[in-house]
């Protein structure tokens, strides 16, 4: 079964060498399962791929292969593509998003002797690892970061799929920017409702929904969409205004023509997780269950690439040591 007959997936670059094993190297056949958008969103999928190039350099592996799932694709689907991973031999098999966790609860059990990870959701089983993040704090670091840049007191945020996860972010960028400013105006939208989960792959849409918030007022516009993002960073580069990146430092990673409107990004380590968890496994010390990674474990973070929010860093680290300490709790869902 090719890689086209899994939902439309695609698979993506990058196979390593198979000359790893013969050099001494780890032996392990990776399997990469992506989100939609695959390799190249700029983004989610991007931080999990620069996690398994940083294992293709540092652990010399065997081989690695990565399928990306498609739009509007079923469970059954994803179930084709991580049972293909599966039964040609990769071991660890890494599913890229919490899509993916009905088809990995099913084949996991299908495949024991197979280590599986799962990147944003909880998903119970002995060979399988959950790779989790707490999105909330580093959203309430940059949620604190656009009310202070803010001039206009009305800053904005579009999730890409209202989903938990998701307004997992949000609960936190509004807890954040209400901590240093309790009147400021915010704005929020989702581009899609489960099961349509193409607000993460939808520029236009992204674009729409940006310039809407910045007609009505908002300065500042915290995306966490995905691939949609780079829809609200055209948006803010027309309305000379600001947008905060998510996932990746995408003020390093975004298109170019728009890299200079974004002032900060949530960083979300999921490239950290993916390394860690491929080397956990390739030196046997691989656990199943929950592995959180949260501001005091260096999970989460805000960017300060070109300098837009140097005159606030002293206030955001302060917050920052303030939520690992515990004195600041940073709430996980929408009141």
């Amino acid at each position: 079964m090719g890689a086209a007959a899994c939902g439309g997936g695609e698979e993506s670059s990058g196979e390593a060498a198979p000359s790893g094993a013969a050099s001494g190297g780890s032996n392990l056949k990776v399997g990469l399962a992506y989100d939609v958008g695959g390799r190249g969103d700029q983004s989610f999928n991007d931080a999990a791929a620069a996690g398994l190039d940083k294992a293709k350099a540092e652990l010399n592996l065997a081989e690695a292969r990565e399928l990306s799932a498609g739009p509007g694709e079923t469970d059954a689907q994803k179930e084709e593509r991580l049972r293909l991973l599966a039964s040609s031999g990769y071991n660890p098999i890494i599913a890229v998003g919490f899509a993916y966790s009905g088809a990995l609860g099913k084949v996991a059990k299908e495949f024991p002797d197979v280590k599986f990870a799962i990147v944003d959701d909880a998903v119970e089983g002995s060979n399988i690892t959950n790779l989790l993040f707490a999105e909330h704090e580093g959203s309430f670091l940059v949620g604190a970061a656009a009310a202070l840049k803010s001039e206009k007191n009305n800053i904005g945020f579009i999730g890409g799929v209202r989903t938990p996860l998701i307004e997992k972010f949000q609960a936190g960028y509004e807890a954040g920017a209400k901590s240093v400013k309790p009147d400021i105006k915010i704005q929020s939208d989702y581009l899609t409702d489960p099961p349509d989960f193409n607000g993460f792959n939808d520029p236009a849409k992204g674009k729409t929904t940006a310039e809407g918030m910045y007609d009505a007022g908002a300065d500042v516009i915290y995306q966490a969409a995905g691939g949609s993002g780079g829809g609200v960073f055209e948006a803010a580069k027309a309305a000379n205004a600001w947008a905060i990146g998510v996932d990746s430092d995408q003020a390093k990673t975004a298109d170019p023509g728009v890299r200079d409107v974004i002032i900060t990004s949530m960083l979300k380590k999921v490239d950290v997780a993916v390394f860690d968890f491929i080397k956990s496994v390739s030196d046997g010390s691989v656990q199943a269950g929950p592995k959180v990674y949260d501001l005091k474990a260096g999970g989460v973070d805000y960017s300060t690439t070109g300098g837009k929010i140097d005159d606030i860093t002293a206030k955001l680290d302060e917050l920052k040591q303030r939520i690992i300490s515990g004195e600041i709790t940073v709430p996980d869902k929408l009141s």
